[in-house]
């Protein structure tokens, strides 16, 4: 795993409030050389112009001193503007892509959204062709390590390029605002394999993705949080692809990815709402999600369409990236090099959920090994390497996790359900 970065996905690394306070920081920053320059300029005319006084100070390297001051206040001054034109390019991005995504479901609202873009665009005219740009290197680095590997068959890369493209492409991999699950899901039965009672909550990114059911057979897992005010959340963390098989006995398979990335109601998704129905968790409760691969599509329609309140989700590999409110937190981990991760299209220039979500993007495998052929940087232990390093930075972007842990490790009882699920006839 190499060459981690840490932002808020798509085109947009940054909040544009979040620079705006950047650059007006570094504004009064510029303020103060400016007026520390005004005294230096002072100081010297008092010593140029006092009979004898200039021979007791070095007034050649106080003239100096004053104009690298001078020249600091200048580069304060501009590097604030031009955080100030970013954080207007990345809005206009944002305002843009969020009035596309509304046209269908509520073009009102679309029509206010393109005007505002419009109006910040004409505000400045570097402003668009910024965005154009951001954009389109968005676009040309988002697919970054999917060829090149000189140990897989050429093929290989070929076929990742297909499906990223795909995903780009046809739309798939991102769930758009009002798009929900269409049809009727196999009929399945969920039961419960395992229970314990886990001493406190994950604590880091690493240690969630770690907590997938162990029991042999089991899909899901479900812990219960019960705190002394009488409040209860539930955590639930889903396995990944299971089988490549196609309408057996096992939810978690190819016939239910291909359900869920094309929008219909999967044997998995319908284990899942019946496990977390089964741990207790009545709508309107709060139900958060650690998922991998094909349950990333799990989480994205539980937090879009559910009726449990998804505050957080952690997807591993996800195929998709769902469009989440303001109020939603996400962390996406990525590998470049993951193809089931491409088939998101690189999911969208604007990113989703709330200011503290964040995209982890990293190279699973940056060495090329006979493992690839595997596809090994999709498997849940390189995503948990890629976890740990995140852990160890001790990222700020990262503050909100860690908050969500402390909270989670202050309940009282935590109570933890596995369960395996089954197609039935």
């Amino acid at each position: 795993m190499t060459g981690l970065t840490i932002d808020h996905g798509g085109a947009i690394s940054v909040d544009p409030d979040a620079l705006r306070d950047a650059a007006r920081r570094l504004d009064a920053v510029a303020s103060r050389y400016d007026d520390a320059h005004s005294a230096i300029v002072r100081a010297h005319r008092i010593i140029v112009d006092t009979p004898g006084f200039s021979a007791h100070v070095d007034t050649v390297g106080l003239w100096s001193s004053g104009q690298q001051v001078a020249r600091l206040h200048a580069d304060c001054q501009e590097t604030a503007s031009s955080t100030l034109l970013m954080a207007d390019a990345y809005e206009y991005v944002e305002l843009r892509a969020e009035a596309e995504m509304l046209a269908q479901t509520d073009p009102s609202t679309a029509q206010q959204l393109m005007r505002r873009a419009d109006r910040l665009a004409a505000a400045d005219e570097r402003i668009a062709p910024l965005a154009d740009d951001l954009i389109a290197q968005w676009r040309g680095r988002r697919f970054d390590g999917l060829t090149g590997n000189v140990v897989t068959p050429g093929l290989y890369d070929q076929l990742f390029v297909t499906v990223a493209t795909l995903g780009a492409v046809s739309g798939l991999g991102k769930v758009r605002p009002g798009e929900t699950l269409a049809g009727k899901a196999d009929a399945v039965s969920v039961a419960p394999v395992k229970t314990s009672t886990p001493a406190g909550a994950p604590s880091g990114l690493a240690g969630a993705l770690g907590r997938m059911p162990r029991t042999s057979g089991a899909q899901i897992a479900v812990e219960k949080y019960s705190f002394a005010d009488g409040r209860t959340k539930f955590v639930a963390y889903l396995k990944g692809t299971q089988s490549v098989g196609w309408g057996g006995k096992e939810p978690w398979d190819s016939k239910s990815n291909v359900q869920l990335y094309t929008g219909q109601r999967s044997a998995s998704y319908q284990s899942t709402i019946e496990a977390l129905q089964a741990a207790g968790a009545q709508p309107g409760d709060e139900v958060d999600v650690v998922a991998h691969s094909q349950s990333g599509m799990v989480a994205a329609h539980l937090s879009m369409e559910s009726e449990f309140d998804v505050q957080v989700q952690i997807t591993a590999g996800s195929p998709v990236e769902p469009t989440l409110d303001d109020d939603q937190t996400i962390i996406q981990v990525r590998h470049s090099d993951d193809p089931v991760s491409g088939l998101a299209g690189g999911g969208s220039p604007e990113g989703t959920g709330s200011d503290d979500s964040v995209t982890l993007l990293a190279e699973g495998t940056p060495l090329d090994t006979v493992g690839d052929l595997a596809v090994d940087a999709h498997h849940l232990d390189t995503y948990i390497d890629t976890a740990k390093t995140a852990d160890d930075l001790s990222d700020p972007r990262m503050d909100a996790m860690d908050e969500f842990w402390r909270e989670l490790d202050a309940a009282e009882v935590i109570e933890r359900t596995e369960y395996q699920a089954e197609r039935v006839e």
